[in-house]
């Protein structure tokens, strides 16, 4: 990936997104109907068309970074980041009792996750395990800087518990549905996400931040980091995950093409 001229690398990401959109029914049939939500407008919109096409692309502009991460020194790391916000991670870090970080799938939540960790960060992010060898592949990619990743499933709940105890940070990508969940309004239609980021923070007293990572160019990502959430004893599950997407649909709503989202999500 490195021997291949950065312009050809990322040209590439047009036309094979654009083969996905248009090979992939399933696939395209849910992304239409979750940008119609975001934009206010109808599955048949050619906005929303147009819209779900440039995500598709720069999905693939997206896996083209992931896989030259595996080569980055951390120096090289940096220098396709920057952030504003730190000081709010600092500050919650502080009290001693870790923090969540929220995301939607924006980005590269991988750049941004390794990115955290080579700065010396504690981080522990929550990952879908892939088939055989290539899992393997994928998780040696991930921690190169640091990040430790936790497979999904009844084991992971342990080992975040026990991250937040030693003041660490835990990254959770939770816009999708991904099994047992809790309702939520998004974009005004009811909708399925994990209701692990809120069910941690309510036992462990943990902050949660919600974070926006973004390309800012063609391998080049931005990660803003919301202040705190406020949360008492008398949150539910249910409410910290409504304000959650809430803020989510904000950074969605300025970078639509940004977002990927190519499984069907949304109840009427």
């Amino acid at each position: 990936m490195r021997a291949v001229p950065p312009g050809l690398r990322y040209a590439a990401a047009v036309p094979g997104g654009s083969a996905w959109f248009l090979l992939s029914y399933g696939q395209r049939r849910a992304a239409l109907e979750n940008y119609a939500a975001v934009l206010g407008s109808e599955a048949d919109d050619p906005r929303v068309a147009r819209v779900a096409r440039r995500a598709f692309q720069n999905y693939g502009r997206m896996l083209m970074d992931f896989l030259l991460l595996g080569s980055l020194s951390p120096e090289e790391l940096g220098r396709r980041m920057s952030y504003d916000g730190r000081e709010h991670l600092d500050a919650a870090l502080a009290r001693g009792r870790g923090v969540i970080m929220a995301l939607p799938h924006m980005g590269s939540w991988d750049m941004a996750g390794s990115f955290a960790a080579s700065l010396g960060y504690k981080v522990w992010a929550v990952a879908e395990k892939f088939p055989g060898s290539l899992n393997d592949a994928v998780v040696s990619t991930r921690e190169r800087f640091g990040l430790k990743v936790v497979g999904l499933g009844r084991s992971a709940v342990r080992t975040l518990n026990e991250a937040l105890r030693d003041n660490g940070i835990i990254a959770l990508v939770c816009d999708l549905e991904q099994g047992p969940g809790v309702p939520v309004r998004f974009f005004g239609r009811r909708a399925i996400v994990p209701g692990g980021p809120a069910a941690l923070a309510l036992k462990n007293g943990a902050a949660v931040i919600i974070a926006s990572p973004y390309a800012t160019s063609n391998g080049h990502y931005h990660v803003h980091l919301d202040a705190p959430m406020q949360v008492s004893g008398g949150d539910t599950r249910e409410g910290l995950m409504q304000r959650v997407v809430e803020r989510f649909e904000d950074f969605i709503r300025d970078r639509p093409d940004q977002w990927y989202a190519f499984r069907r999500m949304f109840d009427r």
